[in-house]
């Protein structure tokens, strides 16, 4: 729940403040606003599409390929803003791997906890919007630093960060498959 929770921070963390990132560091009209927004979804929706279909047999795929990537992503998302070229399809991608990798973390939470069904949900579902309630405060204050409207994309990597290192640790238990009701050690 704890790495859920840290990567959907970080998805609303760089999400959030991505209307600034559009208009006022690649200086596009607010109208691209509105086409990040698309596509950040847009990759959502690939990302838990692809997520789906490989999660239940190998999550540890998804976690070892994604956490890199999504890591890799939010900065390179603020080294690049400045570039439309770049900054859609980096946008599009973070939105992939973001729920790709959240709804697999999520998805090892249900199978864990395969006995109690009903708390598994709701504790899955509570992970998820507490990390999309403090991602965003805790990525505001960045703001206000030297890195302006990229801080928050900064945030975002770092929480990924943080995710994949408190992963590391659990080791097998995040990365073993297993259907409701099977042991996944």
């Amino acid at each position: 729940m704890l790495l859920g929770a840290l990567v959907n921070a970080a998805t609303f963390a760089g999400f959030t403040f991505l209307a600034p990132v559009v208009t006022d560091t690649a200086g596009l009209d607010e109208l691209w606003v509105s086409v990040a927004l698309m596509l950040f979804g847009a990759g959502s929706l690939v990302g838990v599409t692809v997520a789906g279909r490989l999660s239940d047999r190998r999550p540890g795929l998804v976690v070892a390929a994604g956490g890199p990537l999504l890591l890799a992503g939010w900065p390179a998302l603020a080294l690049l803003a400045e570039e439309p070229a770049a900054l859609f399809p980096l946008v599009f991608a973070q939105g992939a791997l973001s729920f790709a990798l959240g709804s697999t973390l999520i998805t090892r939470v249900l199978y864990e906890a395969a006995g109690a069904p009903t708390m598994a949900g709701s504790y899955a579902t509570a992970a998820l919007n507490v990390g999309a309630t403090v991602g965003p405060l805790v990525a505001a204050p960045a703001l206000a630093t030297p890195a302006g409207n990229l801080g928050p994309l900064w945030v975002g990597g770092l929480l990924v960060l943080l995710a994949l290192a408190a992963a590391v640790p659990l080791g097998r238990d995040v990365l073993a498959a297993g259907r409701p009701g099977e042991a996944s050690r």
